[in-house]
């Protein structure tokens, strides 16, 4: 009925950040892994919104906003902050 394209199990190293400003308060887990073309998979616990993402894409502030559906720009803002340093900067990687 499906074509199976992969089945693959890896160990990954998880961090988890969790941090409060005036504004929200943030549970995020950072899953690094080989897949995704280098990019980590950044999970918000409270929500479960999910997004792959590298420090390039924490420019993009509407992008984060409308992504882990934060109230407020300046949330969105502050997210970027906190990954900004926990994020690798990567090259673009053909994905095909």
């Amino acid at each position: 009925m499906f074509d199976r394209l992969y089945t693959l199990n890896e160990n990954c190293q998880v961090h988890f950040v969790g941090f409060a400003s005036e504004v929200a308060r943030y549970d995020i887990a950072i899953v690094f892994t080989e897949q995704f073309f280098g990019k980590p998979l950044v999970v918000c616990m409270q929500t479960g919104k999910s997004a792959l993402l590298s420090a390039e894409d924490l420019s993009n502030v509407d992008y984060l906003q409308k992504t882990f559906n934060t109230q407020t720009k300046q949330e969105a803002k502050e997210l970027s902050i906190l990954l900004q340093k926990r994020l690798p900067m990567i090259e673009f990687q053909d994905q095909y």
